[in-house]
């Protein structure tokens, strides 16, 4: 952070600095120092100048600081603020800049960013509104043609992504375009011979209907033309850092995915017992209120904004802790529909034709979804879906109504019932309020599902349009490991699921309170229960789940979502920072594993056919070898200090392995202090081959660590995100299992076996990955207790026998009644 400008931003709102800075940060993420002074507190409205010159004293590195205003009282605020400033010298380092806050504030952060100076920084803020200016100057589709010749830059790409522009690649090129000051940059679809549209409109690149194999042309004037039209060819030639190829989540299929277990599917475990109630409210009814002065509806309007926002964001921050930055992509293309110039711009004009300020947004909105459902593709038109969704959440905060029907009427808790749920309504849902969630569709791999699991609320999934048509408050029962559902159960059923419901809630509480405790089966064999983590809070989180050891480090969390790799130091400090959390429990840190369906956009991988198949995992060490040599000297120098297990991802060849190790020998020598204490090797299992070759691996390695996920949809040929075919990814396919078993059966005595992947945290699942050999598991944090009294309740022996069973079973289904049947004889 040193050297860089640093920024402030006064507001009398927090919540509205709070979005701004969250924004700047999507555009220009990494160490920039930005701080807030903004309301008298969290609720009050207002400016105070102490707090501002406290802002501004923890911003200055000594490259100065500029300062952003919202209006009014904020800016007399901020120049009282430099006269309480108590060195003279930093008071001539800082600049009050007259640039709208949050446009001035993306631009200045990315400038910032890059290295310039405070008046550069202030300069290319306060030029900010350029854009939208030139937006709001007319109607999107009265936009001037893009220039040609010497007025301007134009150059033409062909849309490689196999759903064409559609949310995830508009929003990064809008996001680009938008960091881009000083440039205005436009394009047109050529195929289809469209009208020019701002760039930085993602309702407009969208409705494009720019499909794969379209020809797009963009157009550029201004300051740094040449250089904007480059850099978003740069973007189009890495397919807008989305994989070429990538599978995209698909309508789901009802017959496809019900047809091998023939009813519901499993999605989170648990009992639920409630009243049927429906989960989808009606999208709101725009009042017929006539509206008021158009300076009020606008603020209406302006005030609605930012507080959807904070739930799109809270949302995307729980996908984040949960999947990962990529998977939680989606909600910035519903962040950038709540900026976005053409859409605001319509519903604005609304208002100012006398309008109310629901009625506007509601039509804007509207007209939006229906230009995006009017493109022929289909993957394409269904992304309205999106539109509507951000335009109700919009509407419901605009005239008060619930994101989600009202639950806690002080009846019993319901179980809700609903086509799908989106991640942001998955991810706030509380198990003390809620029942259980019954989805007609959805898989068990979708983001809601994970988010599902991850709040310990039990779900089932796939369980058919029939179960939307049950009358509201109908008893409803479901088991969530088992994929059951009973409608209206008689007294007897009913009885036979609470007493389930019964013990299964003694488990958990007995559970928590032995949390720290060692997993150790009846006749004494002990299990490690480790957490998958992927960030320094999950480490927190997973220490204070009881969690023997960290069994995987997801260290893509520090190469995700930024411009450039981290250097050794950051690794580093990033690695203490998760022993800290972890008191000295062991770190099994996963090598970077990125390419597929993770790809970075600083890393020039080629287009690949199948690139689940192609450039990934290990085999990136092969064209960057430096990212390796980093990340592994950074891992030396903290193994030193704390127990530490490096495991080496999507390996298929020993050649592999024994590069890797050099790789490691090597950073090892670079470091200088001879091996760590305790170093431990490992690899990944997660390609067939590898598994039935694993005797080859054994003297090589330390450890196995089986990555059920990966390892199933690649012997089953069914991508794991893909709802059409969830059914068929199964981790206790006896095929499945049958990989396991070969691993466990190569490592013998001489390496333990530990399984990361979800089938860990899947109680069916434990006692026969136990019973095949499996020494470790590693789940989510949440799921450590719960896990770890599974592995006590097991006789070794008896969970030997079952596996051996499984293993000989005629499907998926077979495997999972013998071992619910198990589970509740033990």
């Amino acid at each position: 952070m040193s050297g860089l400008v640093g920024i402030v931003v006064v507001s009398h709102s927090r919540a509205l600095a709070d979005g701004a800075v969250a924004l700047a940060r999507e555009m220009a993420p990494g160490e920039l120092a930005i701080e807030v002074a903004a309301g008298l507190d969290e609720t009050t409205f207002g400016t105070d100048a102490v707090a501002i010159a406290a802002a501004i004293g923890a911003a200055d590195s000594g490259a100065g600081v500029v300062v952003l205003m919202d209006l009014g009282s904020a800016v007399l605020s901020a120049e009282l603020a430099l006269d309480l400033l108590d060195d003279p010298d930093a008071r001539d380092r800082v600049l009050l800049c007259p640039a709208p806050l949050v446009e001035g504030l993306v631009v200045a952060a990315v400038t910032a960013a890059g290295g310039a100076d405070r008046e550069e920084v202030a300069a290319e803020a306060a030029a900010a509104l350029g854009g939208k200016q030139a937006q709001l100057g007319g109607a999107p589709s009265d936009a001037p043609p893009a220039p040609a010749g010497d007025a301007g830059v134009t150059a033409e790409f062909t849309v490689a992504n196999p759903h064409g522009l559609h949310a995830r690649p508009a929003a990064r090129l809008a996001a680009l375009v938008r960091s881009l000051d000083g440039a205005q940059v436009r394009v047109r679809n050529a195929t289809t011979g469209s009208d020019w549209i701002s760039a930085a409109s993602l309702a407009g690149l969208t409705a494009l209907g720019a499909l794969a194999g379209h020809r797009v042309e963009v157009g550029a004037t201004g300051p740094g033309a040449g250089a904007a039209v480059e850099a978003v060819l740069g973007l189009a030639s890495r397919h807008f850092d989305e994989a070429p190829t990538a599978s995209q989540p698909a309508p789901v299929a009802q017959p496809a995915a019900r047809a091998s277990g023939g009813g519901p599917l499993p999605a989170s475990p648990g009992i639920g017992i409630g009243p049927k109630r429906a989960a989808e409210p009606p999208v709101p009814v725009v009042p017929d209120d006539p509206a008021a002065d158009p300076a009020v509806e606008r603020e209406r309007l302006d005030a609605a904004l930012p507080v959807v926002a904070a739930e799109i964001r809270a949302g995307r921050d729980a996908a984040e802790r949960e999947l990962g930055k990529e998977e939680a992509a989606i909600f910035d293309a519903h962040l950038l529909l709540l900026d976005d110039p053409a859409l605001l711009a319509d519903a604005r004009s609304g208002i100012a034709g006398g309008a109310s300020a629901p009625r506007a947004w509601a039509d804007a909105a509207e007209r939006v979804a229906a230009a995006w459902e009017a493109v022929p593709d289909p993957y394409l038109a269904a992304r309205a879906a999106d539109v509507r969704a951000v335009s109700a959440q919009v509407l419901r905060t605009l005239v008060g109504a619930p994101a989600l029907v009202p639950i806690d009427d002080g009846g019993p808790a319901p179980v809700l019932v609903a086509t799908d749920l989106a991640p942001a309504q998955a991810a706030v849902l509380d198990p003390e309020r809620v029942a259980g969630v019954v989805l007609a569709g959805g898989s068990p791999t979708a983001h809601s599902a994970i988010l599902l699991r991850a709040r310990g609320v039990p779900a089932i999934v796939a369980a058919g349009p029939g179960v939307l048509d049950v009358p509201e408050g109908t008893p409803l029962v479901l088991d969530g490991a088992a994929g059951e559902l009973v409608v209206d159960p008689e007294p007897d059923v009913l009885a036979a699921f609470r007493t389930r419901a019964e013990a299964q809630a003694e488990r958990e509480a007995q559970a928590r309170q032995q949390a720290a405790a060692p997993a150790v089966t009846r006749d004494g064999i002990a299990v490690l229960v480790g957490a998958n983590v992927g960030s320094p809070a999950d480490a927190a989180h997973a220490a204070a789940s009881g969690a023997d050891l960290v069994g995987l480090l997801r260290t893509e969390f520090l190469f995700l979502g930024r411009t450039e790799a981290p250097d050794v130091d950051e690794q580093e400090a990033a690695y203490r920072e998760v022993a800290a959390a972890l008191g000295g429990r062991r770190i099994t840190l996963r090598t970077l594993d990125v390419g597929g369906d993770k790809p970075l956009p600083y890393l020039p991988l080629p287009a690949e056919a199948n690139p689940f198949l192609g450039m990934r995992g290990i085999r990136l060490a092969e064209g960057f070898p430096g990212l390796l040599a980093d990340q592994l000297l950074a891992a030396v120098r903290v193994a030193h200090e704390t127990p530490m297990s490096v495991m080496f991802p999507m390996v298929a060849t020993l050649d592999e392995l024994v590069a890797a190790r050099r790789a490691l020998d090597a950073a090892i020598a670079a470091d200088g202090r001879g091996t760590p204490p305790g170093l431990q090797v490992g690899i990944m299992v997660e390609v067939p081959a590898t598994a039935l070759k694993a005797a080859a691996f054994a003297p090589h390695v330390d450890f196995f660590s089986i990555g059920t996920n990966d390892l199933t949809q690649y012997a089953l040929a069914a991508e794991r995100g893909n709802p059409a075919v969830a059914a068929l990814a199964d981790p206790l396919d006896p095929g499945v299992l049958g990989l396991v078993d070969a691993v466990c059966r190569a490592a013998g005595e001489r390496a333990l076996v530990a399984v990361c992947g979800e089938a860990a945290a899947d109680p069916l699942a434990a006692q026969l990955l136990v019973g095949l050999g499996v020494r470790e598991l590693s789940t989510a944090p949440p799921a450590v207790p719960g896990t770890k009294q599974v592995v006590r309740e097991l006789d070794a022996v008896l969970a030997a026998r079952r596996a051996a069973d499984a293993l000989t079973a005629d499907g998926p289904a077979a495997v999972r009644r013998a071992a619910e049947s198990a589970i509740r004889v033990q």
